[in-house]
């Protein structure tokens, strides 16, 4: 049996169009889910205690963010990415080489944490022209999750 058409008031091309900048919204969310998890395993030093148990935090919402942004995407109608080769060809968070120190860890993960703040800015313009407060409200939580939790990261380095 075949399921009716999507009629949620936005057009199939303005979906498709939100749907694709979600997807690389997802991959950035997910690689730096990925990046933070590393990094909690990983970390070393006088900072440890307190590191690794804020990445653990920071990994445990980006893994709810990435099933909501995921979500979204099958929402709109359109088929969400979930393999590490389409995360590499979506993202804009380069990977770590090698075990960083636990400042060149907080640098990156702020780093991390501005980028998916840009991804889901470029988005935000097509969900509000296209009125899709859902993904428009979704954007708006997830910069500012990412803002603050840069703002958190950073404060350690000063």
């Amino acid at each position: 049996m075949q399921a009716p058409p999507i009629n949620i008031g936005i057009s199939e091309n303005d979906r498709q169009h939100i749907a694709e900048g979600l997807s690389r919204l997802l991959a950035d969310t997910y690689t730096l889910y990925l990046k933070t998890h590393n990094f909690h395993w990983n970390v070393t030093g006088p900072m440890f205690q307190t590191l690794h148990l804020m990445f653990e935090a920071q990994y445990n919402e980006l893994s709810l963010a990435v099933d909501a942004v995921a979500e979204r995407i099958r929402t709109l109608g359109f088929p969400a990415p979930g393999t590490y080769k389409e995360y590499s060809q979506l993202t804009s968070i380069e990977e770590a080489e090698g075990v960083p120190t636990a400042e060149e860890m907080i640098k990156e993960l702020v780093a991390g944490q501005e980028a998916v703040v840009r991804t889901a800015r470029s988005v935000f313009p097509l969900a509000d022209a296209a009125n899709d407060e859902p993904t428009a409200d979704l954007l708006t939580q997830r910069m500012q999750t990412h803002e603050k939790t840069a703002w958190m990261l950073r404060s350690l380095l000063n």
